[in-house]
């Protein structure tokens, strides 16, 4: 699972490697969804307002197992909602996965301070115009 939009490449290529299906987060209601939803409200710094994600409750049931997958994680809001979309559900959130953490925003650590198994590609520790991009672990 994932939010759209820029998220879905990776975690479309994490679910065709595993064999399961993909089910992203919308942003924006549309004429297609149709019945129930599952959704949580999330603060996007990308867009500086807040923005509904949503589920339809057609997809995401009690017995499945999701893992979470998106390519950033900074603040954490997007990630913070789709777990909670997966918490209404009843489904079992079994991990979060990202390509690039900012290691220097709170995100991540609020996921691992919540209880979420976060795993993540690279860790950025820093980012300076002076000093440059410094990962963890250098």
């Amino acid at each position: 699972m994932t939010v759209e939009a820029s998220g879905i490449a990776l975690a479309s290529a994490v679910a065709a490697d595993l064999g399961v299906p993909l089910l992203y987060a919308k942003k924006a209601k549309s004429d297609n969804i149709e019945g129930g939803l599952f959704q949580s409200e999330i603060m996007s710094y990308t867009y500086k307002k807040k923005v509904t994600l949503l589920v339809s409750r057609q997809w995401l049931h009690e017995t499945d197992k999701v893992l979470v997958i998106d390519d950033f994680l900074a603040m954490g809001e997007a990630l913070r909602g789709v777990t909670e979309i997966v918490k209404q559900s009843g489904a079992e959130l079994v991990g979060i996965g990202v390509a690039v953490e900012k290691g220097f925003q709170p995100g991540g650590q609020k996921l691992r301070d919540a209880g979420h198994h976060v795993e993540s590609l690279a860790i950025i520790e820093s980012a300076d115009p002076v000093e440059g991009i410094v990962f963890r672990g250098e």
